[in-house]
């Protein structure tokens, strides 16, 4: 885009309306254009830089900011402006050395300030509280430095109180977005204290007050109606609506409302992908790793090569490339980035992590590593739980009661995924009587969270305990019985199954009429498992006790209709039933009545039917030219002429 040449005298009153206006894009155009004719235009330079704040673009602000103090070095503003634009870019020892430069006693206290805040951002806790405390008694900033400072020491009750006073000191002429920094600072205050109904509500007075008064930002609009990028305007930064929707996400993610976490994100102000601050791009890859792993791996690996880098980066590439067992990979990582495993990683996450990592190279190992590491946890949630019981003795103090609970639920959270981890040793071994032993040495502490008490069902219905493994299903479905769906198929198809085993047939037959009602209820275009998956499993129960009749006759039941049961994973389990039981016909370890064999026709052929595009070889979706991948119709039909040659 080219422009003409501003008359003499309008150049001014042309760009400053420009900025008015917002429009900073057009502006740095006009002005590097400015800049091709009189490259050392004062007004141009500094206008530039004024503009690339606005955007933003630091670094592109230091580059200005630097010229002009090069240029007119009479004007210590302009090292100063350079400094604070370095120290925005993370270019921390450029932004000291930028410092140095400023020798004007007018400046000390602003130099001082920027000076604090550099050593607060290279973790230099002592000397930014030494500089902050040079500050004038009366200057309101101090309240708030001292605030961010107990909060980088984990004094969150200390830090609250700090920035709730600021708040209330707050100047009626404060802007609105100080005024939302503020707010955010406090709602992140009780994040770390657990209190997330009180964080929530200050974020929804952010969100609430940067809707009304900036309507231009598009705060909630994300995933409504089309709407152009807002780009990363100082306006954007000084709402903290970005921050705020970023912490209800972390809030509703902890809490493992994923529905309402990508919610949050959603209702971000639109921006493109590339003009995404790291906590955002973080965030998005958390939430899309079920949907798109490639993209989530891809994300965090540009995260942790880049500078700023949300410290959870680095553990959570670790932890998701363990979980779907890229051990070379994480092994990899922790080994390119040595420096970062003592700083970001905790004692605890380190050895969590070698545990898993082991398990590439030796089972036995990882094993002993994963137990004393549970033995560990153990011991120390053993001790929380002490100092809970004496807390609720003898102390009436909520804070000091909430402090011991959340103590008890970080240690949980540390020992049950190790405790899970080691578990799955045992259980890819079968060795189910061990597995139970391992659960039961934690009972006394964890007999009231769901994920101990499912993996215990699990493990007692793989022991064939029917009884106790549906005593330990019941409450997790029960606890939503008017939203079955929302429950796993699994578990729901194995709590009906110990129904049956157990002849307490009517309850199976309550928990499947329910799951039929709300899946009669749901758009018929949505494809829904949870009734084909409890039949599924009732009907392979029954054909592994050599009961086929009545297996079979559930496996056929499982697929009707066939167009909407009918999947990769339904037709999986479906056909190891019937080559079983084709299998126990041709050796005449079983008879079945002709009309069931005309049924089991009757459904390889609709299969046959609605198979023609369900790929059941995951490695033949990129067959070259010429191969003709597996469908579920191939099989089905081979399996047919298996029947019909058995019949004749």
């Amino acid at each position: 885009m080219s422009f003409l040449p501003i008359k003499d005298g309008e150049f001014t009153s042309t760009i400053y309306g420009m900025i008015k206006e917002n429009k900073f894009a057009d502006s740095i155009r006009v002005l590097q254009y400015e800049l091709q004719r009189n490259p050392e235009s004062r007004a141009a330079l500094s206008l530039l830089g004024y503009c690339y704040q606005h955007i933003q673009d630091f670094i592109m602000a230091a580059e200005c900011y630097e010229k002009l103090s090069e240029l007119y070095p009479q004007h210590v503003d302009y090292r100063l402006y350079h400094a604070q634009a370095l120290y925005n870019a993370f270019m921390f020892p450029e932004a000291v050395s930028a410092l140095a430069l400023i020798n004007e006693p007018k400046m000390e206290c602003k130099a001082v300030k920027l000076d604090a805040a550099i050593k607060y951002r290279e973790e230099d806790v002592e000397n930014a509280r030494i500089l902050v405390e040079q500050f004038d008694g009366e200057d309101p900033d101090m309240e708030v430095n001292m605030a961010c400072l107990d909060y980088k020491e984990a004094n969150f009750d200390g830090a609250l109180r700090r920035f709730t006073a600021a708040m209330a000191q707050q100047r009626v002429d404060e802007s609105p977005g100080s005024q939302n920094q503020l707010t955010y600072a406090i709602a992140l205050c009780h994040y770390q204290m657990h209190d997330f109904p009180q964080a929530l509500q200050m974020i929804t007075e952010i969100i609430n007050r940067t809707v009304k008064d900036h309507q231009e930002l598009g705060v909630g609009m994300g995933s409504e109606v089309p709407f152009r990028s807002v780009g990363n305007t100082l306006l954007l930064h000084e709402s903290a609506v970005v921050e705020a929707c970023n912490l209800k996400f972390a809030i509703e993610y902890r809490m493992k409302n994923l529905d309402a976490a990508a919610e949050a994100l959603s209702d971000l102000p639109p921006r493109m992908e590339e003009e995404l601050d790291p906590v955002t791009l973080h965030n998005q890859a958390l939430v899309s790793v079920e949907s798109n792993l490639a993209d989530s791996f891809s994300k965090l690996q540009y995260l942790l090569g880049n500078n700023p880098c949300p410290p959870e980066t680095f553990a959570n590439l670790l932890l998701l490339y363990c979980k779907y067992e890229y051990f070379d990979l994480a092994a990899d990582v922790l080994a390119e980035n040595a420096h970062l495993t003592y700083k970001l990683l905790t004692q605890y996450q380190f050895d969590y992590l070698d545990a898993l990592i082991t398990q590439q190279s030796s089972d036995s190992e990882a094993y002993a590593k994963f137990d004393a590491l549970t033995v560990s946890r153990l011991n120390a949630l053993r001790k929380r739980h002490q100092k809970l019981r004496e807390t609720r003795e003898e102390d009436n103090n909520a804070r000091a009661l909430q402090r011991a609970v959340d103590a008890v639920e970080t240690c949980l959270d540390e020992f049950l995924p190790t405790l899970m981890a080691q578990a799955k040793l045992l259980w890819d071994k079968t060795q189910w009587a061990q597995i139970e032993r391992l659960f039961r040495r934690s009972a006394e502490f964890c007999h009231g969270n769901e994920t101990w008490k499912l993996n215990l069902a699990h493990t007692l219905y793989m022991q064939e305990k029917y009884k106790e493994a549906s005593d330990c299903y019941a409450p997790l479905v029960r606890a939503s019985f008017d939203q079955l769906l929302d429950v796993s198929a699994a578990v729901l198809a194995n709590l009906c199954a110990c129904y049956v085993m157990t002849s307490s047939n009517e309850e199976a037959e309550e928990v499947m009429r329910r799951v039929e009602r709300e899946e009669n209820a749901q758009p018929t275009s949505r494809k829904l498992f949870h009734l084909s998956i409890i039949n599924l499993v009732i009907g392979t129960l029954y054909c592994s006790k050599g009961n086929y009749e009545f297996g079979i006759s559930r496996i056929v039941r499982a697929l009707e209709p066939c167009e909407k049961k009918l999947g990769v994973d339904t037709w999986f389990y479906s056909k190891r039933c019937m080559a079983s039981m084709l299998e126990n016909i041709a050796r005449c370890v079983i008879e079945l009545r002709d009309e069931m064999l005309l049924d089991c026709l009757h459904f390889l052929e609709s299969c046959e039917m609605h198979g023609r595009e369900i790929v059941t070889d995951v490695q033949m979706l990129g067959a070259r030219a010429g191969e003709l991948p597996r469908t579920v119709s191939h099989e089905a039909r081979l399996l047919r002429a298996l029947l019909l040659q058995i019949m004749d």
